[in-house]
């Protein structure tokens, strides 16, 4: 189905998958709203954009946590903005990998605000004009976290399963409409997710993609638009998708590097 001309919203858009989606969605020709709280970042990728597809690119300057905004997004956002017709919740983050008994009480709240609250502001947001007229897609972008636990991820695994349960309730809520709801969960991708996992330790952060080829963001972004573009019957419920040498959230086979 051709999404040319419809209206893409993709909140943390300024690296990673966000970047990557935003590529795919300005080649099929759709209208961008990007948002991130690096402004910087996002003006640089909107004039990428616009100068290579020639589509036309809004960037919010914006904190998904600051829930008061988001409410006031679709009144704010320009005109020719305002009819969002697809909503990518991408913004998520993962902080430490601490056990049960010394899980950082900060680092929760932010991981569930960003992951959970977020995603439920954002799709309360814009979900009344899609189911107005009739026309949109949510996807939210999970994780095999959201699949399965694992430890010393106990408040992340938490969170995107929380997520996987909101998108699934939300598919039930609007089943009798044109509105579709879909969830990736991505494995092992190499972004900028584990340097902020472990706070800016490039070592560690580096250390987790050590041995296999990881997936990229682009490869999410293939994915997601995968599901966009399905014809109008066809809903795309849920993606999973893992590297060719993964199995689970820490099945990875990994070749010695001493040894290549």
């Amino acid at each position: 189905m051709s999404i040319e001309g419809w209206t893409v919203l993709i909140t943390g858009a300024s690296s990673g998958f966000g970047e990557a989606m935003a590529w795919r969605f300005a080649e099929a020709g759709c209208r961008l709203v990007l948002l991130a709280r690096r402004q910087d970042r996002l003006e640089n990728l909107r004039d990428q954009l616009i100068f290579t597809y020639r589509v036309p690119v809004h960037t919010i300057c914006l904190d998904v946590r600051n829930f008061a905004e988001v409410d006031l997004l679709p009144q704010q956002l320009p005109k020719d903005f305002a009819k969002v017709d697809i909503l990518v919740n991408n913004a998520g983050l993962a902080l430490g990998t601490a056990t049960v008994q010394d899980n950082n009480l900060d680092d929760a709240v932010t991981m569930i605000e960003t992951n959970v609250t977020a995603v439920i502001a954002m799709t309360k947001a814009f979900v009344a004009g899609m189911t107005e007229r009739n026309r949109g897609h949510i996807v939210n972008i999970s994780s095999i976290a959201g699949v399965e636990a694992y430890g010393g991820g106990s408040v992340y695994c938490a969170t995107k399963h929380a997520l996987q349960a909101f998108t699934t309730a939300a598919r039930h809520d609007l089943v009798g409409t044109a509105v579709r709801v879909t969830s990736i969960c991505p494995g092992a991708a190499q972004t900028e997710f584990s340097l902020v996992r472990f706070k800016g330790d490039q070592e560690k952060a580096d250390a987790v993609y050590n041995g296999f080829a990881p997936l990229t963001a682009e490869d999410i972004a293939d994915n997601v638009l995968y599901a966009c573009t399905r014809p109008e019957h066809v809903q795309i419920a849920d993606i999973l998708v893992l590297a060719t040498n993964q199995c689970s959230a820490k099945g990875i086979a990994r070749v010695n590097l001493e040894e290549r």
